[in-house]
Order: structure tokens, then sequence, then C-alpha cells
């Protein structure tokens, strides 16, 4: 069949393939612009909001280091002389002095600025001991493991443990 020239082509039907083309593209070109756009701002929020949340826990906690190897870190403790609980010889002092064994030079530092709260734990520790308990080397070596595990406790609220690994002895005088 031959086209008759005469006969003027439909316009909206040439119309319509182009036209839906043109807005299928269009659509597509908008979809793949608000996948962009979603894409952009997720990554913009999660790195502003990953480091403003790193920034928070960095003031609130500070992380720790793996421990280095490396030689034994020391921590002097000042000498005690405290009252021990009375027993049948009448009232007997226990003096002592030890020293810490820390992980690194960041517990000394972490131990040395709260040395009052250390001190203050040990005194009541060994202020509830009687002569007799710590008198053997089996009631020192109780004790240096009870002072490890005060020593360990976190000095604030959700802080982290000290890594106190050692306590030794440098005078341990009862009277």
């Amino acid at each position: 069949m031959k086209a008759n020239p005469n006969m003027k082509a439909d316009p909206k039907a040439d119309a319509a393939p182009a036209a839906g083309g043109k807005k299928k593209l269009l659509i597509i070109i908008i979809a793949a612009v608000l996948v962009l756009a979603i894409a952009g701002g997720g990554a913009a929020w999660f790195f502003l909001h990953g480091k403003s949340d790193d920034a928070a826990e960095t003031h609130a906690k500070p992380k720790r280091k793996e421990a280095k190897i490396g030689p034994p870190v020391f921590v002097p403790v000042e000498p005690f002389t405290v009252n021990l609980q009375p027993e049948e010889a009448g009232d007997q002092y226990l003096q002592l002095a030890f020293t810490l064994q820390v992980a690194g030079l960041e517990e000394v530092e972490n131990v040395k600025l709260n040395m009052p709260k250390v001190r203050s734990r040990v005194l009541l520790l060994l202020s509830s001991k009687h002569a007799s308990e710590i008198n053997t080397p089996e009631g020192k070596r109780q004790l240096s493991t009870e002072i490890i595990a005060l020593c360990k406790e976190p000095f604030e609220e959700r802080g982290y443990p000290q890594e106190v690994t050692d306590v030794l002895f440098t005078s341990f005088i009862i009277q």
C-alpha cells in the first residue's frame, strides 16, 4: 500500500513516540539526580556526624593504645604508715613502701595524676588488715594482689581500668 501524498500524516501519531521517549529520558535523568543527591547527602552526614561523634568520644574517653613491648615502667608510691586492726598483742603499725609496675608511659601519667585516689584506696585496704594476715609470704602476695585490683579500678565513672601489672614492695615493717 502506497502512502497517499494528499493524506497528511497524523501529527499525534508521530509526536506520541517522540514525546514518550523524551518523557522516559527526563524521568531517568531526574531519578539519577535524586539518587546522586541522596548518596551525596548520606555521605556528607556520615563524614560530618562520624567526625563529631569521634571527637566527642575522644573528649569523653581517651582511647587506649596497645601496650608497647619494652622495658618495664614503674611508678613509686610514697610510704604509708597505718594502724593495723587490733589483735592480742595490742596496737600494731605497718610501715609500707611499694612501687607499681604499669604498662607504659601513659599509665604513669594517669596514675601520677590520680595519686590521691590511689593512696586513699590503699590506705583503706591497709587499715582493714590484721598483722597476722600480712606477716607471712602468702599474706604479702595476697596483699599485693588486692593492691593491684584496687589500682586497676577506673579513676573516673565509665573510665578505663589502669594497666597495673605488679606491686613491688620496697619496705615492709610491722611494729
